[in-house]
């Protein structure tokens, strides 16, 4: 049997982590009865700066049961730094990270430990199908995935943050330095026998998605960019296109200075490229930009998160460097 830690991120989730803490831990005594993990085996909640009561319902779970454990960072440091303190931070053989709505099917874990115990050291958690979700979310998950492979072709298409990954691959985890976190990619760079289980996303119980269409953009602009190049390379194919387009244009201009008696004068040869070479501009400096943005945050080397408290269980274990 081994021992193993659920990681579940948490920010203003006071609505369902009742449920969620119940639920999870139900499912591990469940665990430990049948024989699949010891007794030792926890769940770690994360409380990412919550500013409702999410705190004080871990505190209080933690107190009642050895098996729940908490981590409270100084401020809200975002879903991936609060994902990545918790399974720096967690103990065990292997450690299964889970997002706090419970969307993804817990029933799928031991999936997850019976391939760990066949040697394979990070299991996937992939979506079967995407049917709940509306027709826009389906297309730019579909468009994101096939640009993030240009990057990172290990990338594991429909795969958020539900994974089993062993205590060898969470160690290897800790020396990637990354201030701009993409985890679902990083993950993939550490190697090792993997394996994937798929399972049928529900809907969320309770609050409201923590990720709305802004933040997803966001996100999606951070996994491309940390993993890829092609944006900026994609600067030199817009400057090509854009060459050959003045190059057209420059031949119809001068076909209808000569051949048709339509011409506007000094229209063409004036507000056309300047339109064009200034939207190009802006656009590629937008870019520069946003990898320019990313070196500045990396060689300031911030801390990644910053520990607050922690409850008695984990009081004794000795806490990562964030920057480790």
């Amino acid at each position: 049997m081994k021992t193993i830690s659920i990681v579940v991120p948490c920010y203003n989730e006071e609505t369902v982590l009742p449920s969620t803490i119940g639920n999870l831990q139900s499912y591990l005594q469940n665990l430990v009865q049948q024989g699949k993990v010891t007794a030792e085996s926890s769940v770690v909640f994360v409380d990412d700066g919550s500013r409702d009561d999410t705190w004080g319902l871990i505190e209080e779970a933690s107190r009642s049961s050895p098996q729940i454990e908490g981590i409270k960072l100084s401020r809200n440091r975002g879903h991936q730094n609060a994902l990545l303190a918790g399974l720096l931070t967690a103990g065990g053989d292997a450690v299964v990270s889970i997002d706090a709505d419970l969307q993804d099917d817990p029933a799928v874990i031991e999936m997850m430990i019976d391939l760990f115990e066949q040697g394979k050291e990070i299991v996937y958690g992939v979506r079967s199908s995407r049917r709940n979700d509306t027709w826009f979310k389906r297309t730019a998950a579909g468009l994101f995935y096939r640009l993030a492979k240009w990057g990172s072709p290990d990338m594991v298409a429909d795969h958020a943050d539900f994974r089993l990954m062993s205590r060898r691959a969470i160690e290897e985890l800790r020396r990637f330095p990354e201030v701009n976190l993409y985890l679902r990619g990083m993950v993939t760079l550490i190697g090792f026998p993997t394996a994937t289980v798929t399972y049928e996303r529900g809907e969320r119980e309770g609050g409201d998605t923590k990720y709305p269409l802004k933040k997803m953009v966001s996100f999606a602009f951070d996994g491309i960019s940390s993993f890829s190049a092609w944006p900026l390379r994609a600067i030199t194919l817009i400057g090509l296109l854009t060459f050959a387009g003045c190059l057209v244009i420059t031949a119809w201009a001068i076909y209808i200075r000569f051949f048709t008696e339509r011409a506007i004068p000094g229209w063409a040869s004036t507000v056309l490229p300047i339109y064009t070479i200034g939207a190009i501009q802006i656009l590629c400096i937008g870019v520069v930009g946003e990898y320019l943005a990313k070196v500045y945050g990396e060689v300031k080397g911030r801390p990644r998160f910053i520990v607050e408290k922690v409850t008695r269980a984990l009081e004794s274990q000795s806490h990562p460097d964030p920057r480790a």
